[in-house]
């Protein structure tokens, strides 16, 4: 009997989201969804739920840098992206397995989470931008995060073009800027750039406020089209069309901000 090929593998380096919607649970939720296998190493675990973070508590650097050397060593990846990093020296040290790995990075430098609590330590910034940045194929940050990274503060659309241009000093290979977080609109746009090619995407803006887990998902389906070996461009377009079908779809859950709905493709009509 013939074997069957395994699918893309996709590698999530991330923190735990108790509650389901963000986070490594999200990731593989994406992965799962667009056809690739997903694997995982945490970072750090939260106590979390749809009303907030309670409590977070990062793992040590060796045992995140044994779960990537178990995955990468033995099974290997087609892409990798990282999430909650939490400290410095977790950055540099994922930043550093970056590096040596042959295969496209997304990273999401999150630093806050949907309900505003901190998940990366001030002291951590350098080390995001020195460390971790340079590394990346692809840098997904919010408006917040922009400005947590570079000063600048995205207040109109006209305003993308020169976060993006901050952040990409940095040394990521391209910059998707995600202007979900721009007050006035019908549509959420977001801007991809490599300093020299343009791409603006946009996409309705639904009237819904369960988006838990939107950057998360996001980054991740970026990762999953470059596993399956598409071009950045195009890899970002279907993750703006897949998550965009996950907002509208997201649900109630809890008594706060539920998530998106990472099955909405398979969802009876």
């Amino acid at each position: 009997m013939s074997r069957r090929p395994a699918p893309p593998r996709v590698l999530t380096v991330a923190g735990s989201d108790s509650g389901g919607g963000a986070g490594v649970q999200a990731d593989l939720k994406t992965m799962l969804a667009l056809g690739v296998h997903g694997m995982s190493v945490l970072t750090a675990v939260t106590a979390q739920n749809s009303l907030g973070v309670q409590g977070a508590w990062e793992l040590p650097e060796e045992a995140v840098r044994a779960q990537y050397r178990s995955v990468v060593d033995d099974i290997g990846v087609q892409a990798v992206k990282t999430g909650m990093l939490a400290s410095a020296p977790l950055v540099e040290t994922v930043a550093e397995l970056l590096a040596g790995t042959d295969a496209p990075a997304v990273v999401d430098p999150v630093g806050v989470s949907k309900h505003g609590d901190s998940l990366l330590a001030e002291s951590a910034l350098d080390s995001v931008r020195e460390r971790l940045l340079p590394v990346a194929t692809v840098a997904t940050p919010n408006l917040d995060e922009v400005t947590q990274l570079t000063g600048v503060r995205v207040a109109t659309e006209r305003d993308l073009r020169r976060a993006a241009g901050a952040v990409l000093e940095f040394g990521p290979r391209w910059a998707l800027i995600k202007g979900g977080h721009l007050p006035d609109g019908a549509e959420a746009v977001d801007l991809l750039t490599d300093g020299r090619e343009e791409y603006w995407l946009r996409a309705p803006r639904h009237d819904n406020r369960h988006t838990h887990g939107t950057g998360c998902t996001l980054a991740s389906a970026v990762a999953a089209g470059l596993a399956r070996g598409r071009s950045v461009p195009d890899a970002v377009r279907g993750a703006k069309e897949y998550v965009t079908g996950a907002i509208a779809a997201g649900f109630a859950l809890g008594g706060g901000i539920g998530p998106v709905d990472h099955g909405w493709r398979f969802r009876s009509p």
